[in-house]
């Protein structure tokens, strides 16, 4: 290719690149889940993530060499995207890894090579930086590229080097940058101006291990972990201003532009920040929910909530006033079908979870501008000209109001914002926000991954036996490496080799013990941290030191009912499918001893009917004995037979496939019956809505029948003990029971009316005049807030022109306060909604409703009489 480059379309460059490092032997791997299989970390955010533990050294590499374009999510920099020309909250990290193979000499000639013979950039165009004391890439840059000394820049270790945390593999890196300027010379080149500089290849070179002293050791096998963006190569190739304008982004710009009315090019800069806004995060949330991602208030779900939201709010900024975000999907999903096919197979999940969250954000926008328009008219009222900063946040924070929409709306009333005040709570929300900032951190297992270099992984034997023989490897006593530990002690133990399963894919971790000579360890729960299996538990008798030899054997008691309760849950999905939708998606689960629990995408409750169906067809199935049928195979092959992934699995090129012949066919690491009538039972428990579009249905097989009817029997006896009358007898007595209860409570709430009005009715003798008006303001003692409401209706029946404001604590920590108005009085300006709601702050308290009648309600029952004596001077105020 010249050093003048054709256009080259995203999905070319992507190609173009795989394809390079293919041809020199690296194994082209597929991008992972954007829900990452570090536990550490909420999401994909790096084209390394995946491979981590190889990095640790935890995990042998299939490959020595890999490529990848890595799908990648960070939201720490969220208010820059649409602002600058390349923050994103998605992006793609095209990369090449070399695991103990080539190093920097390699890794340096193709990054060169790629760049100026393969996507024709003039080396005129391209500066390089190396970490300030890496004199080895220096002179590989220099020697054997042909880098002028000039174009070499020596950088320090916060842009140079890279670092997993505090501890952990390390090593210096070395950057690309294209030069859109060369023009301007060799001198005083500063890689920080983005106007002339754009960095878009990483290369680092991990070669030390730092320990908790900051001292770096030689790794044993160096790696190459590098990063291009695709982004910013399409920005570079296609000629265009910003990653926003490239053909990966643009086509959903255009989209979302179209949809509004308005022309992107003509647009002003809050508009274009708008749209770019939109097209960035269209693409983060599909192919979230693609990834099976829900939105929730919680986690990565709170992250994808939030995504959507924002795509809402900049619609409504460009003047879309109705539901759009599933028009603008269906744009991101056709750009990214060709390399990741999932986007349109979950097609329809991703529409309907956008169409629900958006739906609902709106009603809750709707909510925030009534909030807004209050607000405006109490400013207007105090005589102020400004909106509080706090008040600015609470609409963006609760309501999800931007600050541009709320000085917008404030400027059309001749009203500013406090925008100081509103940074002000933003960085209160920030600083609340910071240990939540995402970060690859290699090293959060502590001790387990400084011990990952000097032990081996943990040989899982628990398919075939439940008895074996082991080494242990490593002894960690509240997360502290030890070399023994003595009885009494609490202790989490790697053994070279284990039957006991540890906490995966939703099902628990074994239990059971682990001895040797003179010594018992009670196992308690056994949990999965990369390929290490670490066993929780208590040492009830003798020392354990690193090195013994230990028998670990599983209670096969726990280990029956786990194994039933699992393969139930295969079913109980089958007979979702077969009965419900065949769409349905597992959301997640939960397999014990005791219970099964299983979460599942759909937009509705079950009627009774399917759940007895569903119920019915599992006991069917246990009933035919199917028997299992294990097979590892390879991904590809257990997808075209058509196996279904569990939710939360990571799988790699070879995968364990469960298959219930005609039943049930899933990829699963977990453990099952070898046939179906092992379970002997299936009981559903209770099917619920556990989110927006997220069902739920809990159950309990096999053993743990046992367990549930005996329960069910014990509050049966007692219920019919405490009634005296048979078991059969019980839902009649229990009817009658609510009918009478029913029953006395309408005669309560009569009464309570009854003496509410009673006590009003001493009031009208306490009326106050004011002109043509008369008020009453009064606190009346233990009455609830329906009985308060009649009682004000009744008194400004009786005095007819004027306004009535009642308080009462119906109970301890309880205030409620009523105002009625009459017509003439909304005339004056008093509505009883504002005026009420006001009142009630003094409770510690708010409330509301309509001009003539309006009800609130306070805390701080200690406040009352001071509320009701500020009611009484503004009415004397406005009516005298």
């Amino acid at each position: 290719m010249s050093s003048n480059p054709q256009y080259l379309s995203g999905n070319e460059i992507r190609n173009i690149f795989l394809d390079f490092f293919a041809q020199r032997n690296h194994q082209i791997l597929p991008s992972a889940s954007l829900v990452p299989e570090d536990p550490t970390v909420l999401l994909t955010i790096a084209g390394m993530l995946p491979f981590k533990p190889i990095f640790l050294g935890q995990r042998t590499p299939e490959f020595k060499r890999a490529t990848t374009s890595q799908k990648c999510i960070r939201t720490n920099d969220i208010e820059n995207v649409g602002r600058t020309k390349r923050h994103h909250t998605f992006f793609e990290m095209l990369g090449n890894f070399s695991f103990g193979d080539y190093f920097k000499e390699q890794a340096i000639a193709w990054g060169w090579e790629i760049s100026t013979q393969v996507f024709g950039f003039s080396p005129e165009n391209l500066v390089v930086s190396v970490f300030e004391d890496d004199d080895e890439a220096f002179g590989i840059w220099r020697d054997q590229i042909g880098v002028p000394l000039a174009r070499i820049k020596r950088l320090g270790e916060d842009d140079n080097f890279w670092v997993s945390g505090p501890t952990g593999p390390c090593g210096p890196c070395s950057e690309i940058y294209y030069d859109f300027h060369p023009e301007r010379g060799d001198e005083n080149i500063d890689l920080e101006d983005d106007s002339r500089f754009i960095e878009f290849y990483n290369l680092v070179f991990m070669q030390y291990n730092r320990d908790a002293s900051g001292n770096l050791t030689p790794l044993q096998n160096k790696n190459i972990d590098t990063g291009m963006g695709l982004e910013r190569m399409a920005q570079i190739l296609q000629k265009v201003p910003n990653n926003y304008e490239t053909d990966l982004i643009f086509p959903i710009i255009r989209t979302a532009a179209e949809i509004a009315g308005i022309d992107y090019h003509k647009s002003d800069e809050k508009t274009k920040v708008s749209l770019k806004v939109i097209g960035d995060h269209v693409r983060s949330v599909v192919h979230m929910i693609a990834d099976e991602i829900r939105a929730s208030n919680v986690g990565r779900g709170y992250v994808l909530r939030r995504l959507i939201r924002r795509v809402v709010r900049h619609g409504r900024l460009i003047g879309i006033s109705g539901e759009f975000t599933t028009q603008v999907a269906e744009t991101a999903i056709a750009l990214s079908e060709s390399a990741y096919p999932n986007v349109r197979q979950r097609e329809a999940a991703i529409k309907a979870e956008l169409q629900r969250e958006e739906s609902n954000f709106l009603r809750t926008l709707d909510r925030g501008e009534k909030l807004l328009e209050e607000i405006i008219q109490e400013v207007k009222q105090q005589g102020n000209t400004q909106i509080s900063g706090e008040s600015a946040f609470t609409l963006y924070d609760t309501y999800g109001f931007p600050l541009e929409l709320t000085q917008e709306v404030a400027e059309e009333n001749n009203l500013t914002v406090d925008e100081a005040g509103f940074d002000a709570e933003m960085q209160k929300q920030v600083e609340r926000a910071k240990a939540a900032h995402e970060t690859i951190d290699l090293t959060v297992q502590g001790s387990l991954d400084k011990l990952a270099q000097h032990i081996q992984v943990t040989e899982f034997l628990g398919y075939t036996q439940s008895v074996a023989t082991a080494k242990v490897e490593a002894i960690l006593v509240e997360g502290v490496s030890q070399e023994e530990a003595e009885a009494g002690t609490q202790v989490q133990i790697v053994l070279d080799k284990t039957p006991f399963y540890g906490e995966s894919g939703g099902q628990i971790g074994d239990r059971g013990y682990i001895s040797g000579d003179g010594i018992v360890i009670r196992v308690e729960d056994v949990k999965k941290e990369s390929d290490f299996f670490v066993h929780f538990g208590r040492i009830e008798r003798g020392t354990l030191r690193v090195g013994d030899h230990v028998t670990a054997q599983i209670d096969p008691a726990c280990r029956r009912r786990a194994q039933a309760n699992h393969t139930a849950t295969h079913l109980l999905q089958a007979a979702l499918k077969k009965i419900v939708d065949d769409s349905i998606s597992q959301a997640g689960s939960l397999v014990s001893f005791d219970r099964l629990r299983f979460d599942f995408n759909c937009p509705r409750a079950l009627t009774a009917e399917e759940v007895q169906q569903i119920e019915e067809q599992v006991n069917t199935w246990i009933a035919e004995a199917h028997a299992a049928k294990v097979e590892v195979l390879p991904l590809a092959e257990a997808k075209a037979r058509g196996a279904v992934a569990m939710f939360g699995e990571k799988y790699g090129e070879e995968v364990r496939v469960i298959d219930f012949p005609n039943v049930s066919m899933e990829l699963c690491g977990g453990t099952h019956v070898s046939n179906t009538a092992e379970i002997g039972v299936f009981k559903i428990i209770s099917e619920a809505g556990v989110a927006s579009g997220v069902r739920r249905i809990e159950a309990v097989s096999g053993p743990a029948i046992l367990d549930y009817l005996n329960l069910r029997d014990k509050v049966i006896k007692d219920l019919s003990d405490r009634f005296k009358v048979k078991p059969e007898e019980l839902p009649d007595r229990i009817t009658s029971l609510q009918s009478e209860l029913r029953n006395s409570q309408k005669e309560l709430e009569t009464l309570k009316v009854q003496l509410a009005i009673a006590k009003s009715d001493s009031l009208l003798q306490t009326a106050q005049t004011l002109g043509d008006s008369k008020i009453i303001v009064a606190q009346l003692e233990n009455v609830d807030p329906e009985s308060l409401k009649t009682a004000a209706e009744r008194l400004l029946q009786k005095i007819g022109n004027g306004a009535v404001v009642l308080g009462s604590v119906p109970e301890a920590g309880k205030v409620s306060i009523v105002a009625a108005f009459s017509s003439e009085v909304n005339k004056k300006g008093l509505q009883a909604g504002k005026f009420v709601g006001a009142i009630a702050k003094i409770c510690g308290g708010g409330g509301g409703g309509r001009p003539n009648l309006a009800q609130a309600g306070g805390r701080d029952a200690s406040k009352l009489p001071e509320a009701l004596k500020q009611a009484e001077s503004e009415l004397k105020s406005a009516l005298g």
